[in-house]
């Protein structure tokens, strides 16, 4: 009789995660616990839902139906399960509303509620992204009447009355040139903007409304003169005429997500402020998006690591299980260390953003999440990448078969380091911030290492910090030589944040006869904390 393999099983995504379990001993005041918990513990119960559905079912993707069978242009969209489940479980665990409680904890119950769904909603945790940045743009600009007509709705706890929004900024010029926008503004004789022109990546084209950047007719050239519009797209329960759905995206992963090209024919816009530096209007959104980029990147991890985890407890080879092989083992413990950093660093970010903006920050921390941000989106992307590889290997030959669902984690991740800007686009863009957020981060570190039970890691984070920080003013003049060098700068001070952060954990951790964390750090410092290059640019030119 043939000796079969068992498969994989998902442990409870909540009760069994010990890291957010300690994030939130130590974070999460008690009398906001309970209730907490009880959402935490039914998002869990969905995950493993969601995993066994999807497991038991042939997968499926959105199906577009342009024309109706009369010859009428529909752009109707069919969803899946999960997608059509969404705005019932986004409103009924506020995983919108509950970061706009009026509280500093806000945003870190509203992540660890995303940590957990993200997976199970099969990426439907994007527009929600998008909608939460929409949020921030609107109230950035302070235009009172579009405020009062769209926050209900995106805040809303009744699915009856919830919207997505989307975000339509690129075109077929590319995603971060935003110079070059086509789409144009104009003015009907009433008095109306709307919109013409093609966007050619339309996030949440399936929700009721959207952020676009257009050129205002007769506006100049250039980045500058490009203004940000609020639109919507549904005229009661169909489409708007004036917003067509040219095809949706074949893509690598997230395959559930609906991503669209479409052309906007008048549709009807209103300005969020001056119509002009609608990219200006835009950054407010990215520090909420691109945490919400980091921390499903460090759920992908998860799940990855859950799996391979258990799959190593039950697989045997050579008599005994992976679990009690040597060399598996250190495998495994490594994917662990380098995970508990990225967790670390991501709800750093998500503490610090809501710390930010509740007014209740310490006077370093705004520049601090100006720089851990664009620091934490990157790394993690591509973290993930390797990580959701490592798992896949986990698993020989399995890894590699389609319906064990598996090699969609490592499709799926890929996501990551694209979306909300490239690794390089957010490697450029914590440049911009290291002025203020390079001074502000060693004061933290300073700060988060103060107790630390293990002063070899302790001293290897402040040698690396120091070595960027010497690095970095040495290229200060040379614009070139510093882009060059700007991933490698990123990735390093993302690594001593991580490791940093990691330290305070385990001391926490320590106190409670918690030792884990600890190897955690070791493990994560012995990986290596600098990755600073040099910037020869005439090697650069021979290797290309």
């Amino acid at each position: 009789m043939d000796f079969l393999q068992p498969a994989p099983q998902l442990v409870h995504p909540y009760r069994n995660d010990r890291t957010l379990l300690a994030l939130l001993d130590r974070a999460m005041p008690a009398d906001r616990r309970a209730a907490l918990d009880a959402d935490l513990d039914a998002l869990g119960d969905y995950a493993q839902f969601a995993w066994e559905r999807a497991r038991r079912s042939t997968p499926k993707t959105p199906v577009l139906t342009r024309w109706d069978a009369w010859g009428r242009r529909v752009d109707r969209i069919e969803l899946t399960a999960a997608w059509q489940e969404g705005p019932q479980l986004a409103t009924r665990y506020g995983i919108l509303a509950a970061g706009h409680a009026p509280h500093a904890h806000a945003r870190l119950e509203q992540f660890a509620r995303v940590y957990l769904y993200h997976l199970a909603s099969e990426f439907y945790t994007c527009p929600l992204a998008m909608t939460d940045g929409a949020i921030a743009a609107l109230e950035a600009c302070g235009n009172r009447a579009l405020i009062e007509r769209a926050l209900p709705h995106f805040l809303s706890r009744d699915p009856a009355a919830f919207w997505l929004s989307g975000q339509w900024m690129t075109e077929t010029t590319g995603g971060s040139d935003v110079g070059r926008t086509g789409t144009v503004a104009r003015r009907d004789a009433d008095g109306q903007w709307r919109l013409y022109g093609r966007k050619w990546f339309s996030s949440a084209v399936v929700g009721e409304a959207a952020l676009a950047l257009a050129r205002p007719e007769g506006a100049g050239e250039g980045t500058a003169a490009l203004a940000l519009f609020y639109v919507e797209t549904m005229d009661g329960s169909g489409r708007k005429p004036q917003l067509v759905v040219d095809r949706l995206k074949d893509k690598l992963g997230t395959r559930e997500l609906p991503t669209a090209e479409i052309h906007l024919d008048g549709l009807p816009a209103w300005p969020l402020g001056e119509l002009a530096h609608g990219v200006r209007q835009v950054a407010p959104m990215l520090n909420v998006t691109r945490t919400w980029n980091a921390v499903c990147a460090v759920a992908s991890m998860a799940r990855a690591l859950a799996l391979a985890c258990d799959y190593a407890a039950r697989r045997e080879a050579f008599g005994r299980p992976l679990i009690e092989q040597p060399l598996h083992a250190q495998t495994l413990a490594g994917m662990r260390a380098e995970f508990e950093g990225a967790f670390a660093l991501a709800f750093e970010v998500v503490q610090l953003l809501g710390r930010v903006e509740q007014a209740q920050a310490a006077p370093h921390e705004p520049a601090l999440l100006r720089l851990l941000t664009p620091l934490a989106k990157l790394w993690t992307g591509k973290l993930a990448v390797a990580l959701c590889s490592e798992a896949l290997e986990c698993f020989g030959g399995a890894g590699y078969i389609e319906d064990t669902g598996l090699p969609q984690l490592l499709r799926d991740a890929q996501v990551y380091s694209i979306w909300e800007g490239t690794t390089n686009v957010l490697a450029l863009d914590s440049l911009r911030a290291l002025d203020e957020g390079l001074p502000a981060l060693r004061t933290a570190v300073a700060g988060w290492v103060a107790d630390s039970h293990e002063p070899d890691a302790v001293a290897a984070v402040h040698a690396t910090l120091e070595a960027a920080t010497r690095q970095a003013q040495a290229l200060a003049g040379e614009r070139g030589a510093l882009e060059a060098a700007a991933r490698g700068s990123a990735i390093t001070l993302a690594r001593c944040a991580a490791a940093a952060l990691l330290a305070r954990q385990s001391t926490f951790a320590r106190e409670r006869g918690d030792m884990r964390l600890g190897a955690a750090l070791r493990r994560f410092v012995a990986h290596g904390l600098d990755r600073l290059v040099g910037a020869d640019a005439a090697d650069t030119r021979l290797l290309l």
